[in-house]
C-alpha cells in the first residue's frame, strides 16, 4: 500500500464518481479504478459499493478513511513547508481550484485571475464558474464563493462582498412595451427568470421580493442564459449589476427596487497556510474590494 493509492481511495470517497475523481486527480477515470482495485486487493477487502448512482463506502472503507486523512493532512504539512520556503526565493507554482456561482465566476473572476496567472506563470487556476454549489466538504474546490455563509466544517469563512440586483430589459423591448413607472406596471409584461425548482440557492429566489410575475416566457438554470434572453428582447427580468451595467443594450427599470445579496468566501483550514492559497485568497479578496462601483450600482446614469 502506497499514499498514491490512498490518494485515489480519497478523492472516491469525496466525490463518490469515478469520473468526477479523475477529474481533481488530471487522470483518466479508468486509473482511479485500477487504483481503487489495486489498494483493495492489496488490504484484502472492499473499500466500496459500487452502484449505477455512485461509490459509496463499506465499513472497511469507513475505518480506513481517517487514517487516510490523517496521511494527508502530512503531507499537506511538508507542502505547506515547501511552500513557505518556496515563496521566500522563487515564484509560487501549484494548482488552486476556485469554485463560485456562474455568473460571478465567468464575469468577473475569470479576467481577475487571468492577471493572477500572468504574475504568477507556475501557477494554475482551475475555475469552476457554475450554476451549483460547489461542495468545499468534498474537495471539489480549494477556495470557494458562495451565497449562503457555511455554517459548519473545518473552514475559513471570509464576506467577500456585497452586490446589488435590479430588474432590467432591453431598450427595443422596452420601447415596444407599456412603460413601466410602478411595481403595478410590471403585472402587463413578460419575465426571464430561474427554473423554481432547480434553484441551488435559496438566495436566489429574488424575483419574488419584487413581484409575482402573471408570465414568465423563459425560465434557465443559467444567469447569463437569462441575461442573453433579457437582452434579445424576449423579456425583462432581475440580473447582478456587474453583469448588466457591462451591457449597453440593457435599461435599468425601477431601480429604486434594487435588492442587495452576499458572496461569501471559504477555505479549508488545514490549506491556509498554503502560499498558493494564501495569494489567491487575498488576491480575489482585493479585486472585490476594487470592484464596489462596478458591484453595487444601482442609480441611474446616463439614460441608463
Amino acid at each position: 500500500m502506497n499514499w498514491d493509492d490512498l490518494r485515489f481511495f480519497l478523492e472516491v470517497s469525496r466525490t463518490g464518481r469515478l469520473v468526477t475523481a479523475a477529474r481533481r486527480l488530471e487522470v483518466d477515470h479508468t486509473t482511479v479504478s485500477r487504483r481503487i482495485t489495486a489498494l483493495e486487493s492489496a488490504l484484502g477487502t472492499p473499500l466500496f459499493e459500487r452502484a449505477p448512482t455512485g461509490y459509496t463506502l463499506t465499513e472497511a472503507g469507513r475505518q480506513l478513511l481517517p487514517h487516510a486523512e490523517d496521511m494527508e493532512t502530512a503531507c499537506i504539512g511538508v507542502q505547506r513547508q515547501a511552500d513557505a520556503q518556496g515563496s521566500r526565493g522563487e515564484d509560487l507554482s501549484g494548482v488552486v481550484r476556485v469554485g463560485a456561482t456562474e455568473g460571478y465566476g465567468t464575469v468577473m473572476l475569470a479576467p481577475q485571475l487571468s492577471r493572477l496567472v500572468a504574475s504568477h506563470p507556475r501557477l494554475v487556476i482551475d475555475l469552476l464558474a457554475v450554476p451549483r454549489v460547489v461542495n468545499l466538504s468534498r474537495r471539489e474546490a480549494d477556495i470557494v464563493i458562495t451565497l449562503e455563509r457555511p455554517t459548519r466544517g473545518p473552514f475559513i469563512v471570509q464576506k467577500l462582498t456585497d452586490y446589488a440586483l435590479c430588474l432590467y430589459g432591453s431598450a427595443d423591448y422596452l420601447a415596444a412595451h407599456p412603460p413601466i413607472l410602478t411595481r403595478e406596471d410590471l403585472d402587463r409584461h413578460m419575465f426571464i427568470g430561474y427554473v423554481d425548482d432547480l434553484l441551488f440557492s435559496q438566495e436566489l429566489h429574488y424575483l419574488d421580493e419584487l413581484c409575482r410575475p402573471e408570465r414568465i416566457g423563459l425560465r434557465s438554470t443559467s444567469i447569463l442564459a437569462q441575461h442573453r434572453a433579457i437582452a434579445a428582447g424576449a423579456g425583462i427580468g432581475v440580473l447582478p449589476a456587474f453583469i448588466a451595467s457591462q451591457d449597453p443594450s440593457l435599461r435599468r427599470i425601477l431601480p429604486a427596487k434594487a435588492m442587495q445579496r452576499t458572496f461569501w468566501m471559504s477555505m479549508p483550514i488545514e490549506i491556509k497556510h498554503l502560499a498558493r492559497m494564501q495569494t489567491t485568497w487575498r488576491f480575489i479578496k482585493a479585486q472585490a474590494e476594487a470592484q464596489q462601483e462596478l458591484l453595487n450600482a444601482t442609480a441611474d446614469d446616463a439614460g441608463r
